[in-house]
């Protein structure tokens, strides 16, 4: 794996664990008995903890990226070898 695949595979990772822990913990003005008024939406969060995810989601993607590259590199799952070309 090269160093380009692995930061891609990385960023995938993030992604999709960012995309995972966001909703987690949120509380909505209108569950929090907030009236947001003219223009609000009643199901935008109070208090998102944007810090907190971003950290917790960079933690979570690093374990499940550290443990991907170990079973890549020492290939404890073999995968099929792909055609050269697709016809």
């Amino acid at each position: 794996m090269t160093i380009f695949t692995a930061i891609c595979i990385y960023l995938t990772i993030w992604w999709t664990v960012l995309f995972s822990i966001l909703p987690l913990g949120v509380v909505t003005h209108a569950e929090a008995g907030i009236d947001k008024g003219d223009g609000g939406d009643p199901g935008a969060p109070v208090d998102p903890k944007l810090k907190r995810k971003f950290i917790t989601t960079t933690i979570v993607a690093t374990i499940v990226w550290a443990i991907l590259l170990v079973v890549v590199q020492f290939k404890l799952v073999h995968l099929p070898e792909l055609p050269a070309s697709w016809r």
